[in-house]
């Protein structure tokens, strides 16, 4: 069995007052895709940025390969080797594609050339010298996945990436999930439609109000969507 990359244990996070992860645990092993499932507000996001170091209070213990970040800021998370593709994607509207795509700097070796990123998204070869706010939001969800991949981060942590997109997008990004997998990429996915989830992913954590209540094997999915329905309320 592959080695656990990444080691969440009693994780809590907190807004200012707002008390938002009460004990988290959950772990993704090399070569995995994991989805985490839940209704808005279940506290998905608030795991990936507490993972990433981009929450103001954080609690609790999130091992990388062995080595304790909890007390680390996210620049030092970064050069760890982990990269996230936040939900609201973050794309540079005064830079054209190309310049977005340079924009990271390589955290280490190991991350996809250029030539490789345009052979998953071809269209952003065609777009390299359009502006950020003349993209579609399929071409922008692309561009912030392709954005990470050459920085050398082998675990990815992708918010939301089919969200608002027409179906032959998810399909493209859905084919990407999969060749990054095969390339060796660990993918930590947040997602609110469970059906393409199953498409991509090992297993999938289930969120409720701040804590993880169920995880499911992706072979077991549809076996369970009866509790699936009623734990995302769809």
């Amino acid at each position: 069995m592959a080695k656990v990359m990444l080691e969440v244990a009693g994780l809590e996070a907190w807004y200012g007052e707002s008390h938002i992860l009460h004990g988290v645990s959950l772990e993704v092993r090399e070569g995995e895709v994991v989805t985490m499932l839940g209704r808005n507000g279940a506290g998905k996001t608030t795991t990936m940025k507490s993972i990433m170091g981009m929450v103001g209070k954080r609690t609790g213990s999130i091992k990388y390969q062995g080595t304790e970040t909890i007390g680390l800021g996210s620049n030092k998370i970064a050069r760890l080797g982990i990269a996230i593709c936040p939900e609201e994607r973050g794309i540079f509207s005064s830079l054209n594609v190309e310049e977005n795509l340079l924009l990271p700097p390589v955290v280490q070796a190991g991350g996809l050339s250029v030539e490789r990123i345009f052979t998953l998204f071809p269209n952003l070869k065609e777009r390299l010298k359009s502006q950020g706010t003349k993209l579609s939001g399929g071409e922008q969800q692309m561009l912030a996945i392709a954005r990470i991949l050459r920085t050398g981060a082998r675990l990815l942590l992708l918010d939301e990436p089919t969200e608002g997109l027409a179906p032959v997008i998810i399909q493209q990004i859905g084919a990407t999930i999969r060749a990054l997998k095969e390339e060796g990429f660990t993918i930590l996915l947040v997602e609110q439609n469970f059906r393409f989830a199953s498409t991509v992913a090992d297993r999938h954590y289930v969120m409720e109000h701040g804590k993880i209540v169920d995880m499911i094997p992706n072979d077991r999915i549809d076996a369970e969507m009866d509790k699936l329905h009623e734990y995302l309320g769809v």
